[in-house]
């Protein structure tokens, strides 16, 4: 069984501890929305804002003809989610779903599409959505999504083409919670998603075991499915525990060689949380922001122990090295 989002093959014996007939968690796990641990339990994922927006901007073009209560949206790689709506005559309102996600800075945030009919495909950013030198926070994965999802709804409705700005409202008040300002993103919040989902990560140990932690001469932790993956092939003589959050707890557990590795998301909020609190580590990357080293910097501090990044594809990102 491959969990759709990361390609990650789930172990057999996680599938066993499931409280699921396969069946039924084979439905689950292929949707996208839900996430397996090696202890049996599932989280949900979140919506991206991208995802979000996405369908608000599908579900008011359909509601120029009708009133719509529920769309289904492309993500980014290929799946296909269904979101609730409210829409009626050219109005949409769609609202962030951050699933188990343990903290998200805009749960229950609203994303509204106003449509009108165009000749062609225009997609605006009204209040509450950021801008950077004038050009709105878009990032380009999120706005193909939204581009597709109004393509279907044009195909359904027979339209040539729609004109769609989105707002989000109390979207300037939103951002004084993230970086967005700090990175140069002013007025509002910004539309993200590379996948279209947010992995539900939060406070858990469930799936390692303190003792293997304690025992184990040559450790690796790791913070999520990519990380753990790539941490076997990496360090392929150490054990390799998976401990979501929960940072602090296994470092204090491990008594031998301890290497922190995984994607920079939750190491560097673990380091940093209120230099990063609520905004995405992903953008910041890609805008080779000086942020990143900075927190990086104070991961190695704080664990006293080598930490390595990685890119969602294996390659290391950041590495501080061996340590003595």
């Amino acid at each position: 069984m491959i969990d759709p989002v990361n390609n990650f093959q789930i172990p057999d014996e996680w599938i066993g501890r499931a409280r699921v007939q396969v069946e039924k968690l084979a439905e689950m796990i292929s949707s996208g929305r839900f996430v397996l641990l090696s202890d049996g339990s599932l989280l949900r994922r979140g919506y991206t804002t991208g995802t979000t927006a996405a369908a608000a901007a599908k579900a008011a073009v359909l509601s120029l003809e009708k009133e719509i209560s529920e769309v289904s949206v492309p993500t980014p790689i290929g799946l296909r989610v269904l979101l609730p709506v409210e829409a009626k005559r050219g109005r949409a309102k769609a609202v962030k779903d951050a699933g188990d996600h343990g903290s998200d800075a805009t749960r229950g945030m609203e994303i509204v599409a106003e449509a009108r009919e165009h000749d062609s495909i225009v997609i605006k950013a009204g209040a509450g959505i950021g801008s950077r030198k004038g050009i709105p926070a878009i990032n380009p994965s999120p706005a193909k999504q939204i581009e597709d999802a109004i393509k279907e709804a044009l195909q359904e409705t027979g339209l040539s083409g729609a004109c769609v700005t989105l707002s989000v409202p109390g979207g300037e008040a939103i951002a004084k919670h993230t970086l967005n300002e700090k990175v140069g993103i002013e007025g509002g919040i910004s539309i993200l998603g590379t996948t279209g989902f947010v992995e539900p990560w939060n406070e858990h140990l469930g799936e390692m075991k303190e003792e293997l932690i304690r025992r184990s001469d040559r450790l690796v932790l790791t913070t999520g499915r990519i990380g753990m993956r790539f941490s076997h092939m990496l360090f392929p003589d150490y054990d390799i525990v998976l401990i979501g959050s929960d940072i602090s707890r296994g470092l204090r557990a491990g008594k031998g060689k301890v290497v922190l590795c995984g994607l920079p998301g939750l190491i560097l909020k673990w380091a940093a949380p209120d230099m990063l609190k609520d905004t995405t580590v992903q953008e910041l990357i890609e805008e080779d922001s000086p942020l990143i080293d900075q927190a990086f910097e104070k991961a190695v501090e704080l664990s006293g122990k080598r930490v390595v990044l990685l890119n969602r594809n294996g390659t290391i990102l950041r590495d501080s090295g061996e340590k003595e």
